[in-house]
């Protein structure tokens, strides 16, 4: 069984984005998104011009928190081989109903990938006053290049 992160989210968090599970070098680090070849660090940062991406994972949350950006996973635990979304078995959610009532600000989530998108609408549907946005997943599996998957990204912040 693995478990996900805690949350990273606050009192200003207005747009959330989900993954599914970390894959095997996140959970080895502890930190999201930490797989080399992981798009996801260098989309936010050059999203909001400040490459280079940071090394220091506090650093990489702090400017996110800056964004009014939260970052959570669908998933609280699973069983899985390996990293890939496909080899999930027995999940449980996270608890998104006790999350956004804490945390009310909250008004878009964008899912980093379809799987995160799929678990979370089977369990909780489309939730009043969010919107969505299903992003191609920045993990190495998608084989979509950089540029494609940044210009994609880039249309949940504008």
């Amino acid at each position: 069984m693995i478990t996900s992160f805690p949350y990273f989210i606050n009192d200003s968090t207005e747009i959330l984005i989900l993954g599914t599970m970390p894959g095997l070098a996140s959970l080895e680090k502890k930190e999201y998104y930490a797989h080399k070849r992981n798009h996801f660090w260098k989309i936010i940062y050059t999203l909001f011009d400040n490459l280079p991406v940071s090394e220091n994972f506090d650093e990489k949350i702090k400017l996110l928190q800056t964004h009014k950006i939260g970052l959570w996973d669908v998933l609280e635990n699973c069983e899985r081989k390996g990293s890939l979304d496909i080899n999930i078995r027995n999940h449980k959610e996270n608890d998104f109903e006790a999350l956004f009532q804490e945390y009310p600000l909250i008004v878009k989530i964008i899912f980093n990938g379809k799987e995160s998108h799929r678990y979370f609408l089977k369990k909780f549907g489309q939730i009043e006053g969010i919107t969505y946005y299903v992003m191609p997943s920045t993990s190495p599996a998608n084989t979509m290049s950089f540029e494609k998957k940044l210009e994609i990204w880039s249309s949940c912040f504008t």
